[in-house]
Order: C-alpha cells, then structure tokens, then sequence
C-alpha cells in the first residue's frame, strides 16, 4: 500500500525492496488476506480510487497469491494462543507462510519478529 498511497517515510524503501528482490530472481508472493487488507483500508478512507492501482501493482509484483482457506485459519489461531502479541491478520499471513514453506516476509509491521524462524525484511 505504501507503493500507491500518499507520501510516507517508508514509500521510497518499499519500493527499493522490491525492486532489489525481483532483481534477485526471487519469487514474490502473497495471500488473499493482503488483498482484502487493501480493500479495507482503501474503502474505510474513502478512497475507492486507490483500490485498483494497489491490486494492480501487488499483482504485477507477485507471481502467487495463496487463498486463505479452513486449514489456514485453524494454524492461525493456533499461532494466536501460543503468540498473544500476534494480530489476527499478521498471524493469517505467518499461518499461510508456513502451509505454503515461505519463511520470509517483507513487511514494516514488527509483530513478525515474534515468531522464531521467520525472516522479516524491510529495507
């Protein structure tokens, strides 16, 4: 969302990050939860506008989105008890990470660093 929203300190960082990954060759993924996270986010500011050029250009970054489905809310809600500092939507994504064998994520949000064996990047 930083990638399409208004000026912000961490605007130019994420954008580098994602350039230097798909430099890389590294396969970028997502999950269904972050696409609802932009229709959230966009529809409670007013901002409809908003919504397609951040689908547009998650998806063009993204070679994957992983569906959110019952097995995934269970390993969820499981990492929730035994992480209580964990927010729902950080431990859907960390639950759809580990279904999916992907141990890194690139996000601002510390909450990932609660959870061992989890690689947080964000610059």
């Amino acid at each position: 969302m930083y990638l399409v929203g208004a000026e912000h300190p961490n605007k130019a960082i994420a954008a580098g990050v994602l350039a230097r990954l798909a430099l890389s060759g590294e396969k970028l993924v997502t999950d269904a939860e972050v696409l609802q996270e932009i229709l959230h986010r966009y529809s409670a500011i007013n901002r409809a506008d908003a919504i397609q050029p951040a689908f547009d250009a998650l998806l063009a970054a993204a070679e994957e989105v992983f569906p959110i489905d019952r097995a995934v809310v269970e390993a969820a809600k499981a990492l929730l008890m035994a992480y209580p500092m964990l927010s729902a939507r950080d431990s859907i994504h960390l639950a759809t990470m580990h279904a999916n064998s992907v141990s890194t994520v690139f996000s601002f949000d510390k909450g990932f660093d609660v959870v061992p064996n989890v690689l947080r990047i964000s610059s």
